[in-house]
C-alpha cells in the first residue's frame, strides 16, 4: 500500500527498531546493510548510521530503506509482519548518512491480510510482465502444468455437490429393488460434466461482469478459481472448456433420455436451464438473489430425482423428499460462500442475497435453514418416508453449530470466516452421505 504523504511515512517508521539501507556499488553489485536511525519529521529526513564496510553509498545516489518487524509464532509461523520501504537520494552529513524520502511502500499484516496483499499485486505483476516481454522480445507470462490447470480452473474439488445428491438416487432406487451401476455411472458422469461447465461458466460470467477483478478478498472457497485474473487461461479458452463440459453432460443426457425414458427429457432441461442462466443472460439468477434456489433445485430434487429414474424408470415421492435436506445444505454452502464475495459483488452490480440483506437477517437465515433441513430428516424418519436409519444424518448437528457460530462472529472477516466454510461443506458432504449410509443399512437390515 503507497503512502500518500511525508508524515505517513514518519508516522510508520517510528515504530521500528532499525532499518536496512540498499544501494548499488561502484562495481555494479547490490549491497545491504543494517543501520541505526532517527527520523528527523520537521525536516522530511532520515539519518542513518553510515556503515562499517569499505563500499559506501555515492553521495547524491538513489538508495532504499527498509524498516520491517515480523514475530516467530511456534508451531505456526510468523504473525505482526510490516515493513515500510522508502526510496531517496543519500547525502552525507555529520558521519552519518541523510535520506530525504522521495516515495514510499509498504504493508502492515494488522490493516491488510497477507491473502488481499497478493490478490492487490496482481496487476503490479501483470504489468512487470509485460515490461519484461517488451525487454527480452518474447512473451512472458504465468505457467502452470495443465493437469493444476484443469484441477483449478474447473474447481473439481466441488464436484461433492454432485456425488452427494447422485448417490443419495442411486442408494434409494436399489433400496426399492432397482440397481444398475453402469447407469450410476452414466448419471455420475453427465452430473459432474455439467457441473464442471457450471463452474467455469460462472468464471466467465465474473470475469467479464468484474466481480472477480474487484475481489480481493478470495479465499480456498469463495471467490472463483482466478485462473482468468491470474492470467493462467484466458477468456477464450475458459469458454471453449465450460462449452465442452455442457456437450459432455448433454450428450450423456440424451443417451439416457432415449434409452431409460422420455421423463426424463424435462428433468435434464430443467437442470440444464438453471445451469446455464445461473450466471448467463437474460436470467442471471445469482445477480437476482435467486442463485441459492437455482442450486438447491439443480443439486437437490432435480439430481436425486434424475438418478432415480435412470436407474428404477419411475418417479416417487420417497425420493423427492429425501433430496429436501441435502438441496437445503447445498444451498447453504452458496449462501455462505457469497458473504466474503459481498463487497465486490456490490461495487460491480452482482446483487447476491447477501448483498440485499444485512448481516443479521442472512445469520437468521442460515439458522432457520439449517433447523428446516434437521427436522426434515427426522420427520421423514420418523414417519417411514424413509428408513429410520437416516437419523444418522442428525449427528452432523455439531457442525451446523461450528458454521453459525462462524458466521456470526467472523461475518466481516473473510479468512477467519474460512475455516467456517469449510465445515459447512463438510456439513453437506456428511450429512448427504449419512443419508445414503441410512438407505445402505436398510438394505442389508
Amino acid at each position: 500500500m503507497a503512502r500518500s504523504t511525508i508524515g505517513d511515512v514518519f508516522d510508520d517508521i517510528s515504530s521500528f527498531s532499525h532499518a536496512v539501507i540498499a544501494y548499488v556499488g561502484d562495481d555494479g553489485y547490490p549491497i545491504n546493510v543494517a543501520a541505526d536511525f532517527t527520523a528527523d519529521k520537521a525536516n522530511g529526513t532520515i539519518k542513518l548510521s553510515r556503515p562499517r564496510i569499505p563500499v559506501e553509498a555515492r553521495e547524491g545516489a538513489e538508495v532504499n530503506v527498509t524498516f520491517s518487524h515480523i514475530r516467530p509464532y511456534p508451531g505456526v509461523g510468523y504473525d505482526q509482519r510490516r515493513y515500510v520501504s522508502v526510496w531517496g537520494t543519500v547525502t552525507k552529513v555529520n558521519g552519518s548518512l541523510e535520506v530525504r524520502p522521495e516515495r514510499s511502500h509498504g504493508w502492515d499484516e494488522d490493516k491488510m491480510s497477507f491473502f488481499e496483499l497478493c490478490e492487490r499485486s496482481v496487476p503490479s505483476a501483470h504489468r512487470y510482465m509485460k515490461k519484461l516481454s517488451e525487454e527480452r522480445g518474447e512473451t512472458v507470462k504465468t505457467q502452470m502444468s495443465l493437469g493444476w490447470l484443469i484441477f483449478l480452473a474447473t474447481r473439481v474439488p466441488f464436484l461433492t455437490a454432485t456425488f452427494v445428491p447422485i448417490l443419495l438416487g442411486a442408494m434409494i432406487a436399489r433400496n426399492d429393488g432397482a440397481s444398475a451401476w453402469w447407469l450410476f455411472a452414466l448419471a455420475l458422469l453427465g452430473g459432474s460434466a455439467i457441473h464442471l461447465g457450471l463452474n467455469v461458466a460462472n468464471d466467465v460470467s465474473d470475469a467479464t461482469s468484474g466481480a472477480d477483478f474487484a475481489n480481493v478478498n478470495p479465499t480456498m472457497f469463495s471467490g472463483g478459481s482466478r485462473m482468468i485474473q491470474y492470467g493462467l487461461v484466458s477468456l477464450q479458452t475458459m469458454r471453449a472448456v465450460s462449452a465442452g463440459c455442457y456437450a459432455v453432460g448433454i450428450g450423456i443426457g440424451l443417451y439416457l433420455t432415449f434409452t431409460r425414458g422420455i421423463e426424463l427429457l424435462w428433468i435434464g432441461v430443467a437442470g440444464i436451464f438453471l445451469s446455464i442462466f445461473y450466471t448467463a443472460p437474460p436470467f442471471k439468477l445469482v445477480h437476482r438473489g435467486m442463485g441459492e434456489i437455482a442450486v438447491a433445485l439443480g443439486f437437490g430434487p432435480i439430481m436425486v430425482l434424475g438418478t432415480y429414474f435412470v436407474i428404477a424408470q419411475q418417479l416417487t415421492f420417497e425420493a423427492f423428499y429425501a433430496s429436501l435436506p441435502v438441496a437445503i445444505f447445498i444451498m447453504l454452502v452458496l449462501y455462505v460462500n457469497q458473504v466474503p464475495d459481498r463487497p465486490a459483488d456490490e461495487k460491480t452490480g452482482k446483487r447476491t442475497i447477501v448483498v440485499r440483506l444485512p448481516k443479521d437477517a442472512i445469520v437468521k437465515g442460515y439458522a432457520i435453514s439449517v433447523v428446516v433441513a434437521f427436522a426434515l430428516i427426522a420427520l421423514g424418519a420418523l414417519t417411514g418416508i424413509m428408513p429410520i436409519w437416516t437419523l444418522l444424518a442428525l449427528a452432523t448437528v455439531p457442525l451446523a453449530l461450528k458454521v453459525h457460530r462462524a458466521l456470526t462472529s467472523h461475518y466481516e472477516s473473510p479468512y477467519e470466516l474460512m475455516a467456517g466454510m469449510g465445515q459447512n461443506i463438510m456439513l453437506h458432504l456428511f450429512a448427504g452421505l449419512a443419508l445414503t449410509l441410512g438407505y445402505l443399512i436398510d438394505i442389508f437390515v
